[in-house]
């Protein structure tokens, strides 16, 4: 499988990302996902063949690792925008569900159909400007040798850093799916019950192998 359909099937760096579960919290936030993507790739690699033949089970453990590590609150109030603030707290909490579920689907379909020659963490990093706030700058590297980059958005709550965003080859994902659902909010005349029963988020192939800026 090409570079084409990982990009297609929900972004599987960032599936890897939110995926692995984040063990010593003492760790860097670099640290904790370089080693947990090693862990987490060796993993799906030994069991390739079972994953692919019992796709609930990859399903469930997605799921599991992203209640230890994906911020789902403040990403749903994020993705929302000015929404947000409107809606009910039962639709905050429906939508953060549905949203959730959305994306395991789709990283899960990433997982076990995509072919790649390399993940790797960048050994340069940038310095974390705010206590608080990080990002992990990573690239995927396919088989015909491109590489593309991918930005993970952390945030400490807690004392522990959790996954909020995440940004591929230049494309913010977390403001695509915010811009989503404005224009969805628009379509159904603000109707929030029918924008969280219908969402389903698209990113472009095209729109993400060509890339953008941050």
């Amino acid at each position: 499988m090409n570079i084409k359909h990982w990009l297609s099937s929900g972004i599987l760096a960032a599936s890897v990302a939110l995926s692995a579960p984040l063990y010593a919290q003492e760790q860097t936030p670099e640290a904790l996902i370089r080693d947990n993507i090693t862990g987490f790739m060796a993993d799906l690699d030994a069991r390739e063949d079972y994953y692919a033949k019992n796709v609930n089970e990859l399903k469930k453990l997605v799921d599991e690792s992203l209640d230890e590590v994906a911020d789902f609150r403040y990403i749903g109030a994020s993705v929302m925008g000015k929404y947000f603030r409107n809606a009910t707290p039962e639709q905050r909490r429906r939508f953060a569900d549905v949203f959730r579920q959305t994306l395991i689907d789709t990283y899960t379909r990433g997982l076990v159909t995509f072919d790649y020659d390399e993940l790797r963490v960048i050994d340069d990093q940038r310095p974390q400007r705010y206590e608080d706030q990080t990002s992990v700058e990573m690239e995927i590297v396919a088989n015909n040798g491109d590489a593309y980059p991918v930005s993970y958005s952390l945030r400490q709550s807690d004392d522990e850093w959790r996954v909020v965003n995440v940004i591929v080859n230049g494309i913010n994902l977390g403001l695509t799916f915010r811009n989503q659902f404005d224009q969805s909010m628009r379509d159904n005349n603000r109707d929030y019950d029918a924008v969280i029963q219908n969402w389903s988020p698209d990113v472009g192939v095209d729109e993400l192998e060509e890339g953008g800026s941050e």
